[in-house]
């Protein structure tokens, strides 16, 4: 009798939500232009400098490299990651609060894993990160959605939420928000973390494009504002108390292949998140850590990070000024100030979902809005990623997906 998938599966496995740009990456044939997957540049991989400390690492301490690790991570790199870069987010840490993860993905899972039962409210933006509601979606929590503008999450509306729910945690992107591409104010900053601490709920502050600011003026970090309202431990000591867990990653300054990234936080959910990673993966690949903190040690990452940021500046810069010139006047979008996305918004009842098959046809792809809306909404609505496609190809690009858009707005 030959095994009957469907009725064997659990109630996790009856959940578990694709995602729409894994599935976009089947329809993908040679010579189509993406604006779809969130892709760095492939031209900004250092491959030379990769090459190199990989040889530097194998020679010097190959057996080490290739051996089992701490579920937490390499000792250097937590190290490097507690006392200098979150120092230079404003917080003090150290390693017992950071934990290595396999990708920034990775926390949007473990995190639900040790908090959430079904039927737990969760409180994500309207709308969010697609791959997180994927990771989300297993746990079976219940959607609070606070919808987003150009100044972030609306805090104001998030405040009447939390009057009548005690959601599990709250989810939120500040920085060049994916799919949005707005940054939160400092003034909605100030509110959520105030909000967070007043109804003790748990905030996870998604923050892979925090160095890819190209415009516009820096804001504190979440978790570096929570800190400020509570007693600074000793320098020799990891912080205990506060409601932000911090997630940053390696994939885009980089490469997104390596699956390099951390989660910072008060050491007992750390501690708790570590467990869960225990049973997941058991650590992430030692040999890759090893490789980025010598990029660390070796200061690569300030020159190399600027680089990335003037190029994605002049193609943010070149899809603005090519949309105004082929899409219909009817279509708006974001300026970001960072980050990989524009945002667009066609007028009510378009279905980008419906143009995004004539897309195809012609040879261009881009991630439909309706993907990233946790409980629904978003048809009129397209990410575009700027990052990926060349100054040859973006121009093509954008004027085959506006005649897409012209034929169904007309």
């Amino acid at each position: 009798m030959t095994t009957q998938w469907d009725s064997l599966l659990s109630n996790s496995g009856r959940n578990l939500r694709g995602s729409a740009v894994r599935e976009l990456f089947k329809l993908m044939r040679p010579g189509m232009i993406s604006f779809g997957g969130g892709m760095p540049a492939p031209e900004t991989f250092p491959c030379e400098a990769i090459e190199r400390v990989c040889s530097k690492v194998l020679r010097e301490q190959g057996t080490v490299a290739l051996q089992y690790g701490q579920t937490a991570g390499y000792i250097p790199l937590r190290d490097h990651l507690a006392e200098v870069t979150m120092a230079e987010l404003g917080l003090h840490a150290r390693r017992e609060n950071v934990l290595v993860i396999t990708g920034g993905l990775q926390a949007d899972d473990l995190l639900p894993k040790v908090l959430v039962d079904p039927g737990d409210p969760v409180v994500v933006e309207d709308p969010t990160f697609l791959g997180a509601l994927a990771s989300f979606a297993p746990y079976q929590p219940r959607y609070i959605t606070i919808p987003v503008d150009g100044e972030g999450m609306r805090v104001d509306l998030l405040a009447e939420a939390l009057k009548k729910e005690n959601p599990k945690f709250i989810y939120t992107i500040p920085n060049f928000h994916n799919p949005a591409g707005c940054t939160m104010s400092l003034e909605r900053r100030q509110k959520l973390v105030a909000l967070a601490d007043r109804y003790g709920v748990p905030l996870l502050e998604d923050d892979p494009y925090h160095q890819l600011r190209f415009s516009g003026e820096p804001q504190p970090a979440l978790v570096s504002l929570d800190q400020e309202r509570l007693d600074r431990p000793a320098e020799d000591e990891a912080y205990t108390a506060g409601n932000v867990i911090y997630t940053g990653s390696f994939s885009k300054i980089l490469s997104p292949g390596i699956r390099l990234g951390w989660v910072c936080g008060p050491t007992p959910i750390i501690e708790k998140l570590e467990r869960a990673k225990q049973g997941v993966d058991l650590h992430t690949s030692l040999f890759i850590q090893m490789i980025a903190y010598e990029l660390c040690q070796e200061g690569f990452f300030p020159a190399h990070i600027e680089r990335i940021r003037e190029l994605y500046r002049r193609r943010r810069d070149l899809m603005m000024d090519l949309i105004g010139e082929h899409f219909p006047p009817e279509a708006t979008f974001t300026v970001p100030d960072g980050g990989l996305f524009l945002w667009v918004t066609l007028p009510p009842g378009c279905d980008t979902q419906a143009m995004m098959l004539d897309a195809i046809e012609a040879g261009v792809a881009f991630v439909p809005g309706s993907s990233f809306y946790a409980t629904g909404g978003g048809e009129n609505t397209m990410r575009l990623n700027f990052s990926n496609a060349n100054e040859e190809q973006m121009p093509r690009g954008i004027a085959l997906l506006g005649e897409v858009l012209k034929k169904h707005i007309g």
